[in-house]
């Protein structure tokens, strides 16, 4: 697959990766080379990685604990520490080898240390390759709250090694299929039709649909980098979507959802608000509902679950003036951002949603 250009920095793919690492580092002279991994990537990708390294300099790793709970700024801490310990300078690069916790999580270590030094994302999971590693997204979550301390810095580049994919269980597999089930539903219907015959698909199929996901997302983001109007729509979903996944993972009583369970529930409602309030076709909807609960199935939500996730849709980060802000569809690629959504249709949306 050919290498994809973007203004700040260029995303390769399968074997093409290392070579433009190896070249990249041996010519820029790095005093130090750190790479970050979470307990899952260092015993699965660690090795295949670093034996595709060519370099005579010095690898320090540093290990996090897998898992959203612990995208935390503690975790952050723990690693400038690390960085520190191991006397990393403004001259250090760090290479995020993981999922989307530690892409977002490492770039946001990276931009801060020493007031900045150069990183590099290789995502190991299906939703960091089409989604967290791309765009300049970095960042932890507040407690159980979604993403709410970050900063938008892109990595000097983003290698997309689809052979990784073979450590990852379904259910993350199933994760990142939402992120690109969106890319359909808010820029491409003939990319979304595509995605619902994933039974039928290659492994070689599979590659070219990851393809195309990033040139969308990179599209998206080139014309709207700091999210002032198109790069939200890129949210589709993500408003109950992140509400949801903070709720079942403060709450005991419910199973944990990683983030594209949440994000494929949270699909379904916006789907649905969008045909209440913007005429989005209800034979669409329907078949939008019926794809994604045969990926995903049904995650079992009641009136009280309701009321809690509609709590938390204060701190979601596309709010201003105090008002909770949705991106809607009038059609699948027809996006309308910014939309108010009064609680009971949310309610209603949750109702249809179980049907």
């Amino acid at each position: 697959m050919e290498s994809i250009i973007t203004k700040d920095y260029a995303i390769h793919f399968n074997s093409t990766c290392y070579n433009k690492l190896n070249n990249y580092i041996n010519k820029s002279n790095f005093s130090k080379i750190f790479v970050l991994v979470d307990t899952n990537t260092h015993k699965h990708c660690l090795s295949t990685f670093l034996a595709k390294l060519n370099t005579s300099q010095n690898i320090e790793i540093i290990e996090i604990e897998a898992g959203e709970i612990n995208k935390t700024i503690d975790t952050c801490v723990g690693v400038w520490n690390a960085l520190s310990d191991l006397d990393g300078d403004r001259k250090s690069l760090l290479i995020n080898l993981g999922g989307g916790v530690v892409t977002d999580l490492g770039g946001f270590v990276a931009s801060c240390f020493k007031r900045g030094i150069n990183f590099i994302n290789v995502p190991t999971s299906l939703l960091a390759m089409v989604d967290a590693s791309i765009g300049g997204k970095t960042g932890v979550d507040l407690g159980t709250v979604k993403n709410q301390i970050g900063i938008i810095n892109c990595s000097d580049m983003v290698l997309v090694d689809t052979e990784f994919l073979e450590t990852l269980p379904q259910n993350e597999m199933r994760s990142g299929l939402a992120e690109m089930l969106k890319h359909g539903l808010i820029q491409d219907e003939a990319y979304w039709h595509k995605m619902s015959y994933l039974s039928k698909f290659t492994l070689e199929d599979l590659d070219k649909l990851i393809y195309e996901s990033i040139i969308i997302k990179k599209n998206v983001v080139t014309e709207d980098p700091n999210e002032n109007g198109l790069r939200k729509t890129l949210n589709y979903g993500h408003t109950l979507g992140h509400a949801i996944e903070s709720y079942c993972l403060s709450n005991d009583k419910k199973e944990t959802l990683l983030h594209g369970e949440a994000i494929a529930i949270g699909m379904v409602l916006a789907t649905y608000i969008s045909h209440k309030k913007c005429g989005f076709p209800y034979e669409k909807l329907e078949n939008i509902k019926a794809s994604i609960r045969k990926i995903y199935g049904l995650v079992e939500l009641i009136k009280d679950d309701y009321l809690a996730i509609i709590e938390l849709l204060k701190f979601d980060k596309k709010n201003t003036h105090g008002n909770i802000n949705f991106v809607l569809l009038e059609d699948i690629g027809k996006s309308k951002i910014d939309c108010k959504v009064e609680n009971a249709l949310i309610m209603e949306s949750f109702d249809y949603y179980k049907a």
